[in-house]
């Protein structure tokens, strides 16, 4: 009898400990730590990595650095929790310190600190490198360790330092705030150009002035949203490779080139000769090749990014991938440089793959499956480690043993050529969100495949709400992503989180329509001139494929979401279909010729329609959803940022007025202090409670 409470109770409890996950809400996000940069100290024993704290409170984000053991177990926090908070660790060639990015004292410099390698922890006080009046980041270590390498953003015409101050004091003192433009590029992305470049710059690591390494009137390097650095150190240390554009117009260009300067200083010699983007250079450890990823068609941002080899002795450029149909991102050479590791997007995941440089008509093999990032070879070559995320949860460092039998790449990508091959088995090195995560009740990315426009196999996703019942009906979240060259797979998003979407009880479903990345380079292409087309009939046929095979679908309370390319198909929609409870718009194309006149990176645009609306004015004017406005009808929120000079505030404001004036049921949400993301916390949190408080306004029964 006794024996019978007791399993009674253990049953209960074990029950009561089942059904305490709950749904996952806006809050338990922002508790989440955002990891990533993970880097291998010079004995292969940590990784070093940072981690950004959101303060909600506060509406405040703060990084700070970590480190854990190569053979897993706690990480600690190597900085303080209090202070402004630091980032980008880099361990010294001997390993006896560290460099970071600090704000300590109110502006970003470059800081090295001691590191003993027995503890894994920093000793002694930190020492400020930097000092330089126009800030310092993104630095690295010279092979020998006795200079770093930053960037910086000053005036061409200054000569030092004091120059630099003098003009940032006379600008910020002035009453005048006027600006003169002479060329475009007047605005990107979220700013307005204040006569500044980024410049690469040389100090000792022990501090002093700094030596100017690229100066002029061009970046270097280039403007990035993200990814990996675009220069690096030859292994001696007597050169530096970099990328920058020197395009007379930069608005129409994407043709940025690989450049090599003596560290001593000299002048830059260009080594690339491609009309497309080139840029990642990266040297190999034997010094003979740098590796770096290369567009071929100059004016297209989405063309296939190859790994290119550049051997030094004698200029020769090797294409390593040219049958490699998907996007070459993430790259690490091997410590005996024979290898090179890259991920790229394949069909919802971002495996990781290897590929022999030293093999004629070599073939990548997958390494390691899943949604990775960052791949980093251990010193002694035997062990990649790399960041990892999926829809259920974010970033976490990984590590993976490399001594075993690979996958060899077949044509295309996923056909393997070896039946029974295997890939590397990860482990997690951190489970910094495992406390949160743990507590939240997720479901999994579900796949599955339609045919789509022309009969082609399209790729489209689900996930259920939490706490699913197979004999309910759900309303639907139907999620377009943007880009229009992006795609949805198994990762996490802070801004477009599908988990989060579903957490209030629908069913989220998204399309990778033709144009989405994963999938080859004519598939990408596709979209090209065609924005109102095949994605469409794809979006289409997706959701009806959803609804005929998912029956706990409810297709009579559907709601549409999108940004960027998403928000312009949310307007393309509002003017084509009728079909869905209501609509969001966030940052979407309203009339593409006002469009064009108002963006920055007019090589976008160009492409995409073909022209200008001078040249292909019928093209612009095909799709663009204005010309729709008599057919609006459905119910539609309006997103918009001040600070979006992609796809400029206007668009937003056109949208809006045009719903108000045929009294189709709408409103707007705009932020004065955002760009074409909303980044702040407190902003965030009011974009999720206005974009879902809106959706079940329109799908789900009045209480």
């Amino acid at each position: 009898m006794l024996r019978r409470i007791v399993l009674l109770l253990l049953c209960c409890s074990l029950g009561g400990f089942a059904q305490s996950k709950r749904p996952f809400t806006f809050e338990d996000m922002m508790q989440l730590k955002r990891v990533g940069d993970p880097i291998v100290s010079p004995d292969g024993k940590w990784v070093g990595f940072a981690a950004v704290d959101v303060n909600l409170d506060e509406n405040t984000r703060k990084t700070h650095l970590w480190i854990v053991s190569i053979n897993g177990g706690e990480a600690r926090r190597l900085t303080p929790a209090t202070g402004a908070g630091e980032d980008r660790i880099r361990f010294s060639p001997d390993g006896k310190r560290v460099l970071f990015e600090a704000t300590h004292d109110g502006a970003s410099q470059i800081w090295v600190q001691n590191f003993d390698s027995a503890t894994g922890a920093l000793t002694g006080e930190p020492r400020k490198v930097t000092g330089i009046s126009t800030e310092a980041s993104g630095g690295l270590w010279s092979p020998d360790g006795k200079s770093i390498l930053f960037v910086s953003e000053v005036y061409p015409d200054c000569n030092d330092d004091a120059c630099n101050k003098q003009h940032d004091d006379e600008q910020a003192k002035s009453k005048v705030k006027a600006k003169i433009f002479t060329q475009l590029m007047y605005r990107h992305w979220n700013h307005y150009f204040n006569g500044k470049y980024s410049h690469l710059f040389v100090v000792s690591a022990d501090g002093g002035v700094a030596r100017d390494l690229t100066p002029g009137a061009h970046d270097v390097p280039p403007f990035s949203l993200g990814g990996q650095d675009q220069y690096s150190f030859s292994p001696d240390g007597k050169e530096v490779a970099y990328t920058s554009n020197l395009d007379e117009m930069q608005a129409i260009s994407t043709n940025s080139d690989i450049f090599v300067v003596p560290t001593a200083g000299g002048t830059p010699k260009k080594i690339t000769t491609n009309p497309g983007s080139d840029g990642t250079p990266m040297y190999s450890p034997d010094g003979k090749y740098i590796a770096y990823r290369s567009q071929f068609r100059g004016g297209y941002e989405s063309d296939r990014f190859r790994l290119m080899l550049y051997e030094r002795a004698t200029g020769k450029i090797t294409d390593l991938t040219p049958n490699f149909d998907r996007w070459v991102d993430a790259m690490a050479w091997s410590p005996d440089s024979k290898t090179i590791y890259f991920t790229a997007e394949n069909e919802g995941q971002a495996p990781i793959y290897q590929i022999n440089v030293t093999a004629a008509n070599a073939w990548p093999e997958e390494l390691v499956a899943g949604f990775n990032d960052s791949p980093t070879p251990t010193p002694d070559g035997k062990t990649l480690v790399f960041d990892r995320m999926s829809v259920m949860a974010p970033n976490e460092i990984y590590s993976a043993p490399l001594l075993f039998p690979q996958c060899r790449m077949a044509f295309p990508p996923n056909a393997y050529s070896v039946p029974d091959c295997l890939l590397s088995k990860a482990q997690p090195l951190t489970k910094l969100n495992e406390g949160v995560l743990s507590q939240l009740e997720m479901q999994p990315l579900e796949p599955f495949w339609f045919n789509g426009a022309a009969k082609e196999r399209v790729q489209g996703f689900l996930v259920k709400p939490p706490n699913f019942d197979a004999g309910k009906k759900y309303p639907v979240k139907f999620l377009i992503h943007g880009g229009p060259q992006g795609a949805w797979g198994d990762d996490w998003s802070y801004r477009w989180n599908p988990e989060l979407f579903a957490a209030n009880g629908y069913v989220i479903v998204t399309i990778n329509f033709h144009g989405s990345t994963g999938y080859g380079q004519k598939f990408i292409d596709a979209i090209n001139g065609d924005w109102g087309g095949a994605p469409f009939q794809d979006l289409m046929l997706g959701l009806d494929y959803a609804e005929k095979t998912y029956p706990f679908i409810d297709k009579n309370r559907e709601c549409a979401l999108g940004a960027s390319y998403g928000g312009y198909m949310i307007n393309w929609l509002e003017g084509h279909t009728t079909r869905f409870k209501c609509l969001v718009s966030h940052d979407g194309t309203f009339n593409t010729e006002s469009d064009f006149g108002t963006t920055e990176e007019l090589w976008f645009n160009e492409w995409e329609f073909k022209g200008t609306p001078w040249t292909n004015r019928e093209m612009y004017r095909k799709w663009s959803p204005h010309l729709s406005a008599a057919n609006f009808k459905t119910p539609m929120l309006v997103v918009h940022g001040q600070l979006d000079y992609r796809l400029d505030v206007s668009e937003g404001f056109q949208m809006f007025t045009t719903l108000q004036r045929l009294k189709v049921p709408s409103k707007m949400l705009y932020f004065p202090d955002e760009g074409h993301w909303v980044l702040k916390p407190q902003n965030s949190r009011l974009w999720y409670q206005t974009v879902n408080g809106w959706v079940d306004e329109w799908t789900k029964p009045a209480k």
